[in-house]
C-alpha cells in the first residue's frame, strides 16, 4: 500500500500558518497576502497559458510560472530568521527574469502597429485573460510594496512584477494580433 499524501495538517485551523523557517503568523499577515497574491496570479497565468496556442507564448508563460514560484518561495521566508549556514539552496531571483521580460516585450511590440490610445480589453477569451492577469499582477505588486514597509523584500521581486504587468498588456495585444482580433480603441462615450 502506498503512503498517503498529507493534504491537510490541521495546523492552520486556528488562523495561523508557518513561514519557511518555521515562524507562525496570522493568515491575514501582509507576508501571506503577498505570496497568496502571487499564487492567485499563477492560477491566472496558467489559465492564459491554457488558452493560447502559440508555442513560443506557451513557453514564455511556463518560464514566467517558474519565476512566480521562485518569488512566492522568497516571499514565504524571512531571511533574518534563517541562519546563514541554512541558506544554501534557498531560491534567489537576480536580474535575468526582468531582462527576459523586457526582451520579450520589445520583440512583440516591434512586431505590431504602434498603439495610439488605450484599448478596451477583450475580443477573445485569451485576450481578456491576459488583461485579468495584468490587473491581478498590478495588485500583487501593490501587496509586495506594502510588505516592503514592514520587512526586507528583494527589490528584484518588485521589478519583476512591475515588468510582468507590462508583459501581460503587450501579450494581450500580440494574442489579438495572432487571432486577427481588431482591438477597440477607448474613446469616452460620456
Amino acid at each position: 500500500m502506498s503512503k498517503k499524501s498529507v493534504i491537510y495538517t490541521k495546523g492552520g485551523d486556528k488562523g495561523e500558518t508557518s513561514l519557511i523557517g518555521g515562524r507562525r503568523i496570522p493568515k491575514f499577515h501582509p507576508q501571506i497576502e503577498a505570496y497568496g497574491s502571487v499564487d492567485e496570479l499563477m492560477a491566472h497565468t496558467s489559465m492564459l497559458r491554457d488558452l493560447v496556442e502559440d508555442p513560443s507564448i506557451k513557453e514564455d508563460l511556463l518560464k514566467i510560472l517558474d519565476v512566480q514560484m521562485v518569488t512566492s518561495s522568497m516571499l514565504a521566508m524571512n531571511l533574518e530568521e534563517i541562519p546563514e549556514e541554512n541558506r544554501e539552496g534557498l531560491p534567489k531571483l537576480g536580474s535575468d527574469p526582468v531582462t527576459f521580460l523586457e526582451n520579450r516585450i520589445d520583440e512583440m511590440d516591434a512586431s505590431m502597429e504602434p498603439l495610439h490610445s488605450f484599448v478596451i480589453p477583450g475580443g477573445h477569451p485569451a485576450v481578456s485573460q491576459a488583461h485579468i492577469a495584468r490587473t491581478v499582477c498590478r495588485r500583487t505588486e501593490r501587496t509586495i510594496l506594502k510588505l516592503m514597509q514592514e520587512t526586507s523584500v528583494d527589490a528584484a521581486i518588485v521589478q519583476f512584477y512591475n515588468r510582468l504587468s507590462d508583459y501581460f498588456f503587450v501579450i494581450s495585444r500580440k494574442i489579438a494580433s495572432l487571432k486577427g482580433v481588431k482591438q477597440k480603441p477607448w474613446k469616452s462615450m460620456l
